[in-house]
């Protein structure tokens, strides 16, 4: 069966378009009255991070998720929680993220969702939650029921990246050594649920056992194909950006005092402290 036909879905144009008119706005607005204009870099990061949201929720990756491949909703829910989330982030400038936190009840509801550990598990309760077979058979017959499961996803997702990503000295990120733990963590956390979909001999998903086969991928190698995205995707992502925090913290300390390994002895010290806030 060839791919589905291309075209467009009214509503995710809507809502994303109306998200990115009101953002450009809104900074425009500010330099206007204040003259700081948004950094250019910035402002790509957040329309990249809306890019990504609309390639998921369009044709053609909402069409095969929702109707044909369990593996391409596991490549949809990768986009909207571990690449789309970290871009909105550097693309909100820390004037524009206190207007939405001036209400004491929500900087306070804020403030505590954001704790490292606190973040973590809401996001991997909701990542469990919505693969709850009742609630993705729901999922993928209601199309409300979809939305909300996204919406939830890429609030939770939020909330996972800021301990990382934090623009805020009021609500400041962990150390880089607890950024690094704290995202390992984070790529521990799929092992058994991947696990599962790619060793079982069973479907998980016996809803995505009734949609109509394409590209000749049947439904038990589909959900193999989803755990193995899940996990080796998933984690190459978060290494990713261990990576790049690792060479960015060596660099820095490396510029300031020169390279000195009896730093190293305090890190595992750091690293809890952190994570225990």
């Amino acid at each position: 069966m060839p791919l589905p036909t291309w075209h467009v879905h009214p509503s995710v144009w809507l809502v994303l378009g109306s998200i990115v008119a009101a953002y450009l706005i809104t900074v425009r607005r500010h330099a206007r009255k204040s003259g700081e204009a948004i950094d250019r870099r910035r402002r790509a990061f957040f329309v990249a991070g809306m890019a990504v949201l609309w390639v998921g929720a369009d044709w053609p990756i909402h069409d095969l998720a929702e109707r044909y491949l369990f593996s391409v909703h596991m490549v949809q829910h990768l986009l909207f929680s571990l690449v789309a989330p970290p871009l909105l982030i550097a693309g909100m400038p820390a004037w524009l993220l206190r207007r939405f936190l001036r209400a004491r009840p929500i900087a306070s509801m804020f403030g505590l969702l954001t704790r490292p550990l606190i973040a973590l598990i809401a996001f991997n309760a909701v990542l469990l939650f919505t693969h709850w077979p009742p609630v993705l058979e729901l999922s993928v017959r209601s199309e409300w029921a979809h939305f909300g499961v996204h919406v939830l996803l890429v609030a939770t997702a939020f909330l996972m990246w800021w301990p990382v990503m934090s623009p805020l000295p009021e609500y400041p990120p962990l150390s880089a050594p607890g950024q690094m733990m704290y995202l390992f963590l984070q790529s521990l956390a799929p092992t058994i649920p991947a696990s599962f979909l790619t060793f079982g001999d069973r479907l998980l998903y016996p809803v995505y056992g009734t949609f109509p086969r394409i590209w000749g991928i049947g439904p038990l190698a589909d959900q193999r194909i989803a755990g193995l995205t899940m996990k080796l995707v998933g984690g190459a992502i978060l290494w990713a950006y261990i990576t790049w925090i690792f060479f960015r913290w060596f660099g820095q300390e490396h510029r300031e005092d020169g390279w000195d390994a009896s730093r190293f002895r305090d890190v595992e010290h750091d690293v809890h402290l952190e994570l225990s806030r």
